[in-house]
């Protein structure tokens, strides 16, 4: 393939029609140990303008050189040059120091060494300081970048028009200069001079990095909203900030690396903050170069071909140059190759692409955080288009290989580098959306009792588990938003899953590179985003069991150095007629006791019955115990006809450690993979994950208030005059009576206005949704966290998934239950019986279809991912017989006889399905 050369050595690209041209740098220039007398006296002589001109080029050339020596050395950790930074006594001042020194160094004719084999053929050569062009301007008079390489020939001409044969001036781009190119080549019919340009200037992160610059500063609104999201900054970039407050950019009129530290062709100013690098790049400017270049088929092979040569060198220079640290502009590349509209087209995906999403993941911490908060601002067309490019590329490796055991996708590149990528885009979704960073749920004030005993880990010497709590995303903390405080993103967040990647993703080797945390593996868990339910879900129960392993380990050990009796499960011995009482007193004595139990296997015995569980009795015993609890005449929850939806009732008798209890009753759902019924607003999950409830909050779980307020919002009269309110409101207690409450101190005497209306809707929800069912809430959720707080339950779902996961999908799709069930005995999908069996299920009702899941596998609610990710097993129990069908709910298995004839399987499947209560041994 060919490559555009990126001019990245001494010489010029050289036209064959001008045999005049020569060297940038002559090498005698370069070796003359006492070049400085010589350079005076030359300097005195009358020389032709194309030898002054190359010698300013030659001054400028070594200047430069010295600075690098100074600044970076020349990669020799042995070096024995006092002047390079290579040297072990070496002493680094900063940049302006670096550069009047390098002026010195210049006119002593000093010691220059020559470049280490690691640090050859790299572009991390950025410029740190104007000041060094302004040395350079000093020694030799030189006018700017884009007379360094020699000014462009014209030997042409055309209707009286000179035509430029080759700009090889020309070493960063503008808009205006693009178009200058452009309608030359388009009068000669003729665009090898327009390839050559965009070869030179897109394979060069210099050149990109100084390309398409603001022609007009950031406003205001722009800087003050940069401002406050950018505060912490690392060591290197606070020394980058100084330096520029120090000494402001060149203009654009000085040399061409002045203009790229200080804004190239955009104007900078001493007043500029380092903060505002991010936005020096006129996008809509790159847009329409883009729009007008790409049409043209033998231009756009220029773009494939430069982004072929570059992404490896900057790759190199983020992972082994720090280039991020010194030149803040470094993101500028990203941003310009980002906007190319055709990245997803077949010919980028093989190569340019790949290598370009493996660089752009090399990006330091901050600089991933101000590229989101960049691609953020720019709107959900241009997140969308960029969003679609990273998939196309997911998908097509996925496709394209046959990934396995042995060739994990967790291995391949391109995949893991478009998902890291897909992670700024996925920040910059719920950055650019409707965020509320406030309104977060206040931390529980006693903290989650662990266990008075030692654990495996501290018998072994080593630190609790998890100690430091739930893992957070590093690029969240960066930011200071997480997903959950998104009320609605610019892309919806299902467009991030990938389908294609969840298929082949083998998620329990996932799920250990994920726990080891090591540098050479990825994780998907890590970017939780691209996961679907079904997924994400499958590693919470590999972590779950996991855990349940080790808490037996534990116990073993327990038993054999303590003599302590073997119990290696929590066992809860229930009766039917008591089971609040006795499954809530033994978790309650749990709880107190030794709460390291709760994350053991839960093991249920109903007294009385022969069962033995394997999961299906569990099953039961949770939805017992969810009716029971929601029960309104216990009075712990109300229930709202309207929205068919329970809340916590604030001024319900029961105390603190019943709630407690109930918040333990659903984390053990959870941990044990088992669904509930339960019927809560979306709130309330929301809350679980430390939001807390607001006006929007309403409109779910008390509507007809939601839509009150909301009205009072839009209200165009005087609300004063026409509705006479307070910021007194009433509320009813448990037998009906009215209470009065003040949302602020004499609110009585203060009236609702136009003026304060948006105060009294805010506290009004805040006072329905939080404070008035605060003490119950917070022991809700302290019995919940005691479950799950070692938990990466937080980390892979938000509220919505939370939902999902305790209560089960609600769309009963029982053709695809069909399609997934599996025979044994002897039946199989084409047995009379079986068809059969289908077409009367396929009758039922609603009701009876969930009396049928429930006699089945325990539960009338479908599991994460619908009806389909549910492995029923249909069995032959015999002959036709008067028996009815029975079921192991612990797997899954109907045991269904060969009846003789369909009505006569449709009674006895209806008797099954409608008294069935209990368990047996068969």
């Amino acid at each position: 393939m060919h490559r555009q050369n990126n001019n990245r050595g001494r010489k010029c690209r050289m036209n064959p029609d001008e045999k005049e041209d020569r060297e940038c740098a002559p090498p005698q220039a370069e070796s003359s140990p006492a070049g400085g007398s010589d350079r005076e006296h030359d300097e005195t002589q009358a020389e032709n303008p194309e030898a002054s001109r190359m010698k300013r080029a030659a001054a400028k050339h070594l200047i430069e050189r010295y600075y690098h020596q100074l600044t970076e050395g020349c990669g020799d950790g042995g070096c024995s040059n006092v002047g390079c930074a290579s040297s072990p006594g070496f002493l680094r001042t900063d940049n302006n120091a670096a550069a009047v020194r390098s002026l010195e160094l210049y006119k002593a004719g000093a010691q220059l060494c020559d470049p280490h084999p690691s640090k050859k053929g790299t572009t991390s050569a950025h410029v740190e300081s104007s000041a060094l062009a302004a040395a350079a301007a000093a020694a030799g008079g030189v006018r700017g970048g884009v007379e360094a390489c020699g000014n462009s020939r014209v030997n042409h001409r055309d209707g009286g028009h000179f035509v430029r044969e080759d700009f090889k001036d020309v070493s960063f781009l503008t808009e205006d200069k693009v178009y200058e190119i452009l309608a030359l080549c388009a009068a000669k019919d003729d665009y090898s001079p327009l390839i050559r340009v965009i070869g030179r200037v897109f394979s060069s992160a210099e050149g990109l990095v100084a390309s398409f610059r603001r022609t007009t500063p950031p406003t205001k609104e722009e800087l003050k909203s940069l401002q406050g999201k950018d505060e912490d900054k690392d060591e290197d970039e606070k020394e980058v900030e100084d330096q520029m407050e120090e000494d402001p950019p060149a203009s654009s009129s000085l040399s061409h690396f002045a203009g790229v530290e200080g804004g190239g062709g955009g104007p900078t100013g001493a007043d500029e903050q380092p903060w505002a690098d991010e936005v020096s790049v006129d996008v809509e400017a790159v847009r329409r170069v883009y729009a007008r270049l790409l049409s043209n088929e033998r231009v756009e092979a220029a773009f494939l071909n430069a982004l072929v040569y570059l992404s490896p060198n900057v790759e190199c220079d983020l992972t082994y140059h720090n280039v991020y640290s010194r030149d803040p502009h470094y993101l500028n590349l990203f941003v310009i190759v980002m906007e190319n509209s055709n990245l997803h087209s077949p010919e980028y995906l093989e190569i340019a692409l790949p290598q370009f999403c493996k660089a752009m993941s090399k990006l330091p911490l901050a600089a991933l955080a101000k590229l989101a908060r960049l691609w953020s601002r720019q709107g959900a067309a241009s997140l969308r288009r960029m969003l679609e490019t990273f998939q196309q590329l997911i998908t097509y490796k996925v496709i394209s290989h046959e990934f396995g055991g042995r060739n994990l996708v967790n291995d391949d590149e391109a995949v893991v580098g478009a998902t890291r990528c897909l992670k700024i885009l996925y920040y910059a979704d719920v950055l650019g959306g409707e965020v509320d960073t406030g309104h977060n749920e206040e931390p529980d004030d006693e903290p989650v009792p662990e266990s008075s005993e030692l654990t495996l880990h501290e018998l072994l010497g080593e630190e609790r588990r998890n100690k430091k709590g739930p893992r957070v995303d590093p690029l969240e903390t960066e930011l200071g938003v997480r997903a959950s405080d998104c009320r609605r993103p610019l892309v919806p967040f299902e467009e991030f899953v990938n389908e294609p990647l969840n298929e082949v993703l083998e998620m329990d080797k996932d799920y250990t590179f994920f726990k080891v945390e090591t540098e050479n593996k990825f994780s998907f868990m890590t970017c939780p985003f691209i996961l679907n339910a079904v997924t994400k879900n499958l590693g919470l129960y590999y972590d779950n069991r996991i855990r349940m392993y080790s808490e037996r380990r534990i116990t073993v050990l327990y038993s054999l150095v303590q003599g302590q009796q073997l119990n290696p499960y929590l066992r809860l011995k229930v009766r039917r007629d008591h089971i609040i009482d006795d499954a809530l007193v033994r978790l309650e004595m749990i709880a107190m006791e030794n709460p390291a139990d709760l994350k053991k296997q839960l093991y249920v015995e109903f007294e009385g019955e022969q069962g033995v569980d394997e999961g299906g009795v569990s099953k039961e015993f949770f939805q017992l115990v969810v009716e029971e609890i929601f029960n309104v005449d216990i009075g712990m929850f109300t229930y709202d006809e309207t929205t068919k939806l329970f809340w916590f009732n604030p001024s319900s008798l029961e105390n603190e450690g019943q709630y407690t209890l109930i918040g333990i009753v659903l984390g053990l759902a959870i941990y044990n993979n088992c669904i509930l019924d339960v019927h809560f607003p979306m709130v309330v999950y929301r809350k679980l994950m430390g939001k807390k409830g607001t006006l929007r909050d309403l409109a779910d779980s008390n509507p007809v208030l939601f839509q009150s307020l909301t009205e009072l919002l839009s209200y165009e009269g005087s609300v004063e005059e026409d509705m006479m309110i307070t910021f007194q409101i009433s509320q009813t207690d448990l037998f009906g009576n009215p209470l009065m409450h003040d949302l602020r101190e004499n609110g009585d005497q203060i009236p609702v206005t136009n003026d304060n209306r948006k105060e009294f809707v805010a506290q009004y929800a805040d006072y329905v949704l939080n404070r008035t069912v605060e003490k119950q809430f917070k022991a809700f959720r302290r019995g919940f966290h005691m479950v799950t707080n070692e938990s990466p339950l937080k980390y892979l779902f938000r509220p919505e998934e939370i939902e999902l996961l305790i209560c089960g999908s609600r769309n009963l799709d029982f053709l695809a239950l069909e399609e997934t069930t599996e025979y044994d005995g002897g039946y199989n999908r084409d047995s009379r019986i079986i068809k059969e069996f289908w077409e009367t299920l396929h009758s039922f009702g609603d009701d009876q279809k969930r009396l049928f899941l429930q006699f089945t596998t325990g539960t009338d609610r479908a599991p994460v991912g619908g009806l389909g990710k549910l492995k029923m097993i249909i069995a032959k129990n015999g002959p036709d017989t008067e028996r009815l069908p029975t079921s192991h709910t612990c797997f899954n298995v109907l045991l269904l006889p060969e009846y003789g004839t369909v009505e006569k399987l449709r009674e006895r499947l209806l008797k099954a399905i409608t008294y069935a209560k209990g368990f047996g041994m068969l």
